[in-house]
């Protein structure tokens, strides 16, 4: 189980830094991601992908409960009032709630690349005037280690936090 952790740093060669210590402790350079201002190299550093960026899987989530909601309300519509002559049976409810499961997830995706992250909106002001935010992926049991060693090294840290409502995924 791995936990995010969030630094927020002054400047590119703070973070190019900070990320060579990290490496030096042993934190895989994929599960590092950085994110910065708008056209601002970040020269070897991995810039966050999508999933970080947008509230995608938050969408495809939301969209895939609302899919199967409306699917099996259909599905229960196609059978309680079949149309004259047919006699649905409850495959074709299922049918319904998958159909609708797919187009929720499809449409819920679509919709969330659209919207930028919502857990990173605290960062959203320092981004914006030049700080670079690096998101890094640990196991739990490494937490605290990761954080004394940057807190020791780099004083320049402006923010530590925590993602603490669930693990991140590698």
């Amino acid at each position: 189980m791995k936990r995010r952790l969030y630094f927020l740093l002054p400047d590119v060669a703070s973070a190019t830094a900070t990320a060579n210590d990290l490496l030096l402790a042993r934190v895989d350079d994929r599960h590092m991601h950085f994110l910065a201002k708008r056209g601002t190299d970040l020269g070897e550093l991995h810039e966050a992908s999508y999933l970080i960026k947008t509230d995608l899987m938050r969408g495809a989530g939301i969209g895939l409960g609302l899919g199967v909601l409306g699917g099996a309300i259909l599905g229960y519509i196609i059978v309680g009032y079949p149309p004259e002559g047919t006699h649905p049976g409850l495959a074709a409810a299922v049918l319904a709630t998958l159909f609708g499961a797919a187009i929720g997830l499809w449409m819920g995706s679509m919709a969330a690349t659209a919207v930028p992250n919502s857990r990173l909106k605290a960062f959203d002001g320092d981004i914006g005037r030049g700080k670079v935010l690096m998101i890094v992926d640990v196991p739990y049991e490494r937490v605290d280690r990761i954080r004394d060693t940057v807190a020791l090294r780099h004083p320049e840290v402006l923010v530590s936090a925590q993602e603490t409502r669930y693990p991140a995924f590698p």
